[in-house]
C-alpha cells in the first residue's frame, strides 16, 4: 500500500500482544477496509512522533491519525480518543461499540486506558507473530 496516501492510519505498539489483538478486531470490524495501520517503532510509526514532538521512545500510547496524507499538518487523537476514532472509522459494530465507550468521560477513560497500558506486557505477554486470518489484509500495513 502507498504509505503517502491519504486516509486514516492508527499507529500501535507493535510489540504488544493486547495491541496486536486490537488491531485484528479492527481489521474484522472495518470491511470497507478504510483503516491503515503502522507500528509505533516502525520507520512511519517513528517518523510521525518526532515530527509532531511526541516521545519517539514511549509506547504505552495508540496515535490515531485522521489523514496520513496531512500527518505534518493534520488531525492526531491519542489514546481512548484514539480507539474511539478507530472504531468510528470502521463503522458498524465499530461504531456501537464506540458510542458505548463514549459515555465515560475522557479522563476516566484514559485513566483506565494507563492502567491497562501498564499492565499489558505482564497481561498478555510479548507479541509472538502469526499469520493474519486474510491474506489481502497486510496490504492494510504500512510497510
Amino acid at each position: 500500500m502507498d504509505p503517502t496516501a491519504p486516509g486514516p492510519v492508527l499507529l500501535f505498539d507493535g510489540e504488544c500482544s493486547l495491541c496486536q489483538r486490537i488491531v485484528r478486531l479492527l481489521l474484522r470490524l472495518d470491511g470497507e477496509g478504510r483503516l491503515r495501520y503502522a507500528p509505533l517503532q516502525g520507520a512511519h510509526g517513528q517518523s510521525f512522533l518526532r515530527a509532531r514532538g511526541l516521545p519517539a521512545d514511549d509506547f504505552d500510547s495508540l496515535v490515531f491519525v485522521n489523514d496520513w496524507a496531512r500527518r505534518e499538518h493534520g488531525e492526531f487523537r491519542l489514546r481512548t480518543d484514539g480507539v474511539l476514532a478507530a472504531l468510528r472509522t470502521c463503522g458498524g459494530l465499530g461504531d456501537e461499540l464506540a458510542a458505548v465507550l463514549a459515555v465515560w468521560p475522557a479522563a476516566w477513560r484514559d485513566a483506565g486506558y494507563r492502567q491497562v497500558a501498564r499492565l499489558r506486557y505482564r497481561v498478555f505477554g510479548p507479541w509472538r507473530p502469526r499469520p493474519l486470518a486474510r491474506v489481502e489484509w497486510a496490504g492494510r500495513f504500512l510497510a
